[in-house]
C-alpha cells in the first residue's frame, strides 16, 4: 500500500543531540577502506549492528571501537542470507530499521529527514534513492534512478527470496529487494554511496556481480512477463521487476544501455566521468551477456 497522504512526508526540521531509536544493519567482509565513512555518518543511531563474514583486516577492530555490535554470519549455502539472517536472528532493540552498505553514507539532510520519517504513525517502510559517486563526480543523470526499501519498521520487511544460493559466491543479498506489506512511501533525501576502493576494485567487484547476473538471468528467462497492470503498480519493485523483464529480452543489450544512460538519461552532463561509467555500464552488460551464452554452450554439451 503507498501513503500519499503523510503529512510528514516533505517536512524536515533540524535534528536534535539525542540519540535516534533507530537500528541500522550494516553487511560487511573486509570493509576496513569504507567502513569509518560509513560509521561516522551514523552517530545518531541508537543502535548499530555489523553482520560479518569473517573479515581478516581491520574491519571488526574498527567496528567495536565505534561501539558497534559485530556478529558474525557462516553461510552454509542456503536461505536466508546475511542481512535477512540478521534481521530474524540479531536482538534489534529499537521500534526502525536503516539498512545500509559499508560504502554508503547518511547525509545530515538525510538524517533529518529519517529523524521526522520514524515519528509517522501511518508509514510502514520507506523507499530511498541513491546518489552514486563514480570518481569522485555524482553520477546526477546516467545513475538517477533507483529507490530502494531501507527504512523500516521491525516485522514489516524483510528480503525476498529468489532462489539464488551459491551463485557468484555471494553470502548477502546482492540484487533481492526488501518487501513490505505495509504502507510505504518515499523519502526526498538521497543516500549517498561513495566508496574510497580505486577503480579497480570496482571493476573487479563488477565481474563478480556479473556472474551473479548471469544465473540470475537464466532463471528470469525462463519465467514469463509479469501482467501488464505491475508497470502501473505504486510498489517500486513490482514496477522495476516489468521492466526488467523486459529488458532482459531486448536484442544489443550492451548498445541499449549506454544509449540509454548516456543519451536518454543524459550522462553526457556527467562530464569525462560520466562516459567513462556508461561505458563500464554497457561492458557490465555485455559480460552478462557472454555468460549467459556459455552457460547456454555448456547445458547443451551435457544434453547431447
Amino acid at each position: 500500500m503507498w501513503d500519499q497522504g503523510d503529512p510528514n512526508r516533505f517536512r524536515v526540521k533540524p535534528i536534535n543531540n539525542h540519540k535516534l531509536a533507530i537500528t541500522v544493519v550494516i553487511a560487511t567482509k573486509n570493509e576496513e577502506i569504507n567502513l569509518p565513512d560509513c560509521l561516522e555518518s551514523i552517530k545518531f543511531a541508537d543502535q548499530v549492528v555489523i553482520v560479518d563474514s569473517q573479515s581478516t583486516d581491520k574491519t571488526i577492530e574498527l567496528a567495536t571501537k565505534q561501539g558497534a555490535e559485530v556478529h558474525q554470519f557462516f553461510y552454509d549455502g542456503g536461505w536466508p542470507k546475511k542481512r535477512n539472517w540478521a534481521l530474524h536472528e540479531v536482538d534489534i532493540r529499537n521500534d526502525w530499521i536503516l539498512i545500509l552498505d559499508a560504502d554508503e553514507r547518511v547525509s545530515p539532510d538525510l538524517r533529518n529527514e529519517i529523524q521526522i520519517a520514524i515519528q509517522s504513525q501511518i508509514t510502514d517502510a520507506y523507499y530511498i534513492r541513491w546518489k552514486f559517486l563514480f570518481l569522485g563526480r555524482w553520477m546526477k543523470h546516467s545513475w538517477s534512478h533507483g529507490w530502494m526499501l531501507r527504512l523500516f519498521r521491525k516485522g514489516k520487511a524483510q528480503y525476498e527470496d529468489l532462489g539464488m544460493r551459491s551463485e557468484g559466491g555471494w553470502d548477502a543479498e546482492v540484487h533481492e529487494n526488501i518487501v513490505s506489506s505495509g504502507v510505504t512511501n518515499r523519502l526526498s533525501n538521497p543516500l549517498d554511496h561513495d566508496s574510497n576502493q580505486d577503480l579497480s576494485f570496482w571493476i573487479r567487484k563488477q565481474n563478480e556481480f556479473s556472474d551473479w547476473n548471469a544465473a540470475r538471468r537464466l532463471h528470469q528467462l525462463n519465467q514469463g512477463v509479469p501482467p501488464l497492470k505491475t508497470l502501473f503498480s505504486k510498489d517500486l519493485v513490482k514496477r522495476r521487476k516489468f521492466l526488467k523483464s523486459l529488458f532482459i529480452r531486448l536484442p544489443a543489450k550492451p548498445l541499449f544501455m549506454f544509449g540509454f544512460l548516456y543519451i536518454f538519461k543524459r550522462g553526457f552532463l556527467d562530464g569525462r566521468e560520466g562516459l567513462y561509467f556508461c561505458w563500464l555500464r554497457a561492458i557490465h552488460e555485455f559480460n552478462i551477456g557472454a555468460k549467459v551464452f556459455e552457460a547456454k554452450i555448456k547445458t547443451s554439451l551435457k544434453h547431447r
